[in-house]
């Protein structure tokens, strides 16, 4: 089959997806393949070429040559099969060119069907691939939309996730926002590859210093190692290869342009870019800068390092809330134990102390056992019996037995005087804790002891009150009592009198109205006339 566009067909849609264009002529091939097994069945041998010079695709049927056909589909005689080509035999297969445009509507519908889920899966393919190489580099993309915490960024070809957690604090987004991040993981998935973005890890910082000082691109400067504590503070240890070129001015830039590029991309992030160094020491003491160092003693077999500082530098070398000193330690892959000189002056102190205690150690000893660098009696009682016999002084193993004997036993001893005072501490914490909650207990008592007094105090006066109420009431009821006696009194005299003048009675009744007018009269009643009157 000749189409005359096919071939520029192909070679569009393989700019335009990004996928082979021996991807896209598989795919053809197959959806000519599947239309012509809907057409003609199962069963039958059927492949499909593509040439990509001419742009024709040609479907072809295999039968196999046999003297007696079983199965049509499979089979043709050696008669039919000559007619063809006259030197077949049996055994041999022959493919006959099939009419692709016999195939029909549904053929053509199942081909198409093919082609989309190809295209699909190619496509994916495509993005898979390149996302894969791209891995650990910046990619630059657009907020599509937010998912619980997550940013879905669009790509390009695909869409890829940002992490809530691989945010920098405080960092908000809407819909339409360019945002840029380093490519972390890729993952094939079914409904595509899946890529997860991050800003927070330290090779997106190294990514943005190559993208922005060219020294590094072009190898010159090269940047040895990275930490982050994301939103708040970052360090990156830098070399040259060329001695006239200074690392951490080629970084920082003309008025620290380079620098504040980085910065602001971070949101503020506080950078510092430190010269890395081949000694280890020198590199630590670089790595806690601006904190100026006194002293550094190593211990290599734990991996570890104590930094003397002086005590106006301690708060510095420290940093805040232990930021300066836990990224120093991160960098250098050393841990730091920073001290000031006082303290550890102090303890040097104490270990001398300790060496002059130990029985059969004399000063002239002592100073000569603190120079080997056994700085206590502790130290002293791990030494081996031939580091002993190496110090002048010490002349054969048995004295050397003997000091690892007694700093042993001046370890022990001190040792059990700590515990000691340990165990009085504790005797005394407990006596004051006890003394306090015994004068708790006290002021419990006495505010309970009050409260009752008060509750006593609030009843009695409840019960004088009634008592009081009481007596006023009788008061009242005996006054009221005298009244009646005495006007029963004024009434037996009354009587006595009327019946001894019996004649007195109708007088003193008619001028009893007057004496009630004239008493009226004073309390300021009306002084109308009396109808007896």
């Amino acid at each position: 089959m000749l189409i005359t566009d096919i071939k520029r067909v192909i070679e569009q849609v393989s700019r335009d997806k990004g996928i082979a264009v021996e991807t896209l002529a598989k795919t053809l091939e197959e959806a000519l393949k599947s239309a012509a097994r809907k057409k003609f069945g199962n069963q039958i041998d059927i492949e499909a070429q593509y040439s990509a010079e001419t742009g024709e695709i040609e479907v072809f049927q295999f039968k196999e040559v046999v003297e007696t056909i079983t199965n049509p589909d499979l089979q043709i005689s050696i008669e039919e099969g000559r007619e063809l080509d006259p030197e077949c035999e049996a055994g041999d297969s022959l493919g006959t060119k099939v009419d692709t445009s016999t195939f029909g509507r549904i053929a053509a519908q199942s081909a198409k069907q093919v082609i989309i889920q190809k295209m699909k899966d190619a496509e994916k393919e495509a993005v898979y691939s390149n996302c894969i190489d791209r891995k650990g580099e910046i990619i630059n993309g657009i907020v599509q939309r937010m998912d619980r915490g997550d940013i879905i960024v669009n790509i390009g070809q695909t869409e890829a996730i940002l992490p809530h957690r691989e945010q920098l604090p405080k960092e908000t987004y809407r819909r339409g926002d360019r945002v840029r991040a380093n490519i972390m993981k890729v993952f094939p998935d079914s409904r595509g590859p899946q890529i997860v973005l991050s800003r927070t890890h330290p090779e997106f910082l190294i990514n943005l210093f190559k993208t922005e000082v060219p020294e590094i691109s072009e190898g010159i400067v090269t940047v040895q190692c990275a930490v982050r504590e994301a939103g708040g503070r970052a360090k990156i240890a830098v070399s040259s290869t060329d001695f006239d070129i200074d690392p951490v001015g080629a970084c920082v830039g003309m008025k620290g342009s380079r620098v504040q590029n980085v910065v602001q991309e971070l949101r503020g992030e506080k950078i510092d870019i430190i010269p890395w160094h081949v000694d280890a020491a020198k590199f630590v003491c670089n790595a806690l800068a601006p904190a100026e160092i006194s002293r550094v003693i190593i211990d290599e077999e734990n991996g570890s390092m104590e930094v003397i500082v002086p005590d106006e530098f301690l708060s510095v070398a420290i940093g805040k809330r232990g930021q300066n000193v836990r990224l120093a330690s991160k960098l250098t892959g050393w841990h730091l134990d920073v001290q000031s000189e006082s303290i550890y002056s102090q303890a040097m102190k104490e270990g001398y102390d300790s060496l002059m205690g130990v029985q059969g150690v004399n000063i002239g000893l002592a100073d000569i056992l603190y120079e080997k660098g056994f700085f206590s009696a502790e130290e002293l009682s791990n030494a081996s019996v031939e580091d002993l016999m190496q110090i002048r002084g010490i002349d054969d193993e048995e004295k050397a037995e003997e000091l690892i004997e007694n700093a042993r036993v001046a370890v022990e001893a001190e040792a059990l005087e700590k515990e000691n005072l340990a165990a009085e501490e504790v005797e005394e914490q407990a006596k004051e804790a006890s003394e306090e909650t015994a004068v708790a207990e006290e002021v419990a008592e006495k505010s309970e002891k009050s409260l009752t007094e008060s509750a006593t105090e609030e009843e009695d006066t409840e019960e004088s009150e009634e008592i009081s109420e009481e007596t006023a009431a009788e008061e009242k009821i005996s006054e009221k009592s005298e009244i009646a006696a005495e006007e029963a009194a004024v009434e037996e005299e009354g009587m006595e009198e009327s019946e001894e003048f019996p004649g007195k009675t109708v007088e003193a009744k008619k001028e009893k109205p007057k004496d009630v007018k004239s008493a009226d009269s004073e309390v300021g009643l009306s002084d109308e006339p009396n109808a007896s009157e």
